[in-house]
């Protein structure tokens, strides 16, 4: 049984927040960051983008279209980038419900580990949940291989 959706807060209405760009028409990652959202409720520290809104163009043209197509990426409130697991290394800093992950996330010489384990899920995400859209052409050939 899913959880009810979540609203997603966008960097307009919480603007000192971190950036979460996610891919919004894979459903994996949309429960995601659904989850994440409903963790942070209370301290509002994240807001969230999916790679397919025209916004992340404007506000980070340094990111393409195939990088964000091959792992999340979030902007912290000081305007780093992390992507992957160094992203979801950082939300076990941020969010209290991952405080639990962080000493594992944060274990030396681990990160080239974390790193794989992200790109393996990463590039089945469409295959494990499935997508909410159609792709265009074969943009979505990664994750089928």
């Amino acid at each position: 049984m899913s959880s009810p959706a979540v609203h997603l807060p966008s960097p307009a209405e919480n603007p000192s927040a971190g950036v979460v760009i996610y891919d919004g028409h894979c459903k994996f990652c949309t429960a995601s960051v659904q989850k994440l959202a409903r963790w942070d409720a209370k301290t509002h520290k994240l807001a969230f983008l999916s790679l397919h809104d025209p916004a992340v163009r404007e506000r980070f043209p340094q990111l393409t279209h195939d990088q964000l197509m091959q792992e999340m990426y979030l902007v912290d409130r000081h305007g780093k980038f992390h992507r992957g697991a160094e992203a979801f290394r950082y939300l076990t800093t941020q969010l209290p419900r991952l405080y639990l992950l962080a000493p594992l996330m944060y274990i030396p010489f681990s990160l080239p580990l974390w790193r794989w384990a992200y790109r393996q899920v990463a590039r089945r995400r469409y295959a494990i949940m499935g997508k909410t859209h159609e792709c265009d052409g074969d943009a979505c050939r990664i994750h089928f291989r």
